[in-house]
C-alpha cells in the first residue's frame, strides 16, 4: 500500500522573543503565574516585516532544503493556519509564488491550533488516493496579530512562528512498521464555539477581530478529546501507549500536556515539550516541536511518533506516524 511518508521537516521563529518578564511590564501579570498556569517562559513575536506568509515561507525552504529537493518537485502545498495574510487570496498561493512554484495546488486549511493535524490528514488522503507524490505542509501563524493586548489571560499565551513537513508517496506493507502516516483520526463539535473564538470577521463584523477564550472550560474538555482520538489511534493499529517512541502534542499548555500523558500511560521522558520556548502557536506548535527534537537529535527514522491538537470550534485530531 502507498505510505505518506515524512522525508523532510523545518520551522522558524520570528526575529524578537519576548520573556514574561518583558510582559510584567506591558500587561498585569507575573512570570511565576504565566509559568504556574502554562509552563511559558518566553514566546515570539513578528516584526512588521515578518508575516504568516514569510514565515511559512522560511519553514518550507528549510523543509525542502532538509528533504533534498526543490519545489518543482512538490505537486501540493497545503497551508494550515488561522492567521493568514489575507482573506483572499489563501496565504499558501502567496508562499508558492514566493517558492517560484508555477505548478500543482496550493490552499489553506482552517482548523486552528489543529490545523497542522487536519492537513496532515488532508495531504495523506491526496497521496493514498494517487493524486499527489509529494505535498509540503506547513503550520504558520502570526497570532500576535489577533490578540488584545488589554486582556492578560490571553495576550501571553500565544505567539508566532512557522514549521513544515514534506510527505512523499512510499510504498509500504500495510503493517505498523511501515514508514510514515498509520492512521489518522479527526473531530470536531461547533457547540463549544464561544469556549475559543476571534469575535470578528469579514461576514459578520467586516473586522479582523481579537481571540477570545474561557480558558477553565477549554481545560476542562481538552484531555478527555485529546485522549478520545489516541485511544483511536491506538485501536486502529493495534498499538499503545508503550510502543510509542515520542508524543508530540499541541503546545497550548504544560498542565494540558502533562495531564493527557498521565492518563494515556506516556512516559513524561517520550513528551517532547516546546511550549516554555515558543508559548502557543497554534497550527506551527506541532512542527515546531517536531524539528527541534530532529534538531537535537531525539527524534530518528523508524521512531514511532504520536501527534495530536485541539483547537477552537472545538476540532481535535491525532495523526499517528512512523518517522
Amino acid at each position: 500500500m502507498i505510505r505518506s511518508v515524512v522525508i523532510g521537516s523545518g520551522a522558524v521563529t520570528p526575529r524578537h522573543a519576548v520573556t514574561n518578564e518583558e510582559l510584567e511590564s506591558r500587561v498585569d501579570t507575573t512570570s511565576e503565574w504565566i509559568i504556574q498556569r502554562t509552563g511559558i517562559e518566553q514566546r515570539y513575536i513578528a516584526e512588521e516585516d515578518e508575516t504568516t506568509a514569510s514565515l511559512g515561507e522560511a519553514a518550507a525552504r528549510a523543509a525542502m532544503s532538509d528533504a533534498g529537493i526543490t519545489s518543482d518537485d512538490l505537486d501540493m502545498i497545503i497551508l494550515a493556519t488561522s492567521t493568514p495574510n489575507n482573506t483572499f487570496p489563501a496565504t499558501a498561493v502567496n508562499i508558492q509564488e514566493r517558492l517560484g512554484m508555477r505548478h500543482g495546488a496550493a490552499f489553506d486549511l482552517q482548523a486552528v491550533c489543529s490545523g497542522f493535524v487536519f492537513a496532515m490528514t488532508t495531504a495523506d488522503t491526496f497521496i493514498k488516493a494517487g493524486q499527489a507524490k509529494r505535498i509540503l505542509v506547513i503550520g504558520s501563524e502570526t497570532f500576535s496579530r489577533i490578540l488584545d493586548w488589554e486582556d492578560r489571560t490571553t495576550c501571553v499565551l500565544f505567539g508566532d512562528g512557522a514549521g513544515a513537513v514534506v510527505l512523499e508517496a512510499q510504498e509500504g506493507v500495510g503493517m505498523s512498521n511501515d514508514r510514515g502516516i498509520l492512521t489518522s483520526h479527526l473531530r470536531s463539535n461547533g457547540s463549544h464555539m464561544e469556549k475559543l473564538y476571534v469575535d470578528g470577521g469579514p461576514s459578520t463584523t467586516q473586522t479582523v477581530g481579537h481571540l477570545r477564550m474561557q480558558g477553565k472550560e477549554v481545560f476542562k474538555h481538552a484531555v478527555a478529546m485529546i485522549t478520545d482520538v489516541i485511544e483511536d489511534a491506538f485501536e486502529a493499529t493495534g498499538l499503545s501507549a508503550d510502543d510509542i517512541d515520542w508524543f508530540i502534542p499541541h503546545q497550548a499548555n504544560k498542565r494540558i500536556i502533562d495531564a493527557s500523558a498521565k492518563k494515556l500511560n506516556i512516559s513524561a521522558d517520550k513528551v517532547v515539550i516546546t511550549v516554555n520556548q515558543h508559548g502557543n502557536t497554534s497550527a506551527a506548535s506541532i512542527p515546531l516541536a517536531i524539528n527541534q527534537a530532529r534538531m537535537d537529535g531525539r527524534l530518528k527514522k523508524g521512531d514511532l511518533v504520536l501527534l495530536e491538537a485541539m483547537g477552537g470550534g472545538f476540532t481535535w485530531g491525532s495523526v499517528l506516524v512512523r518517522w
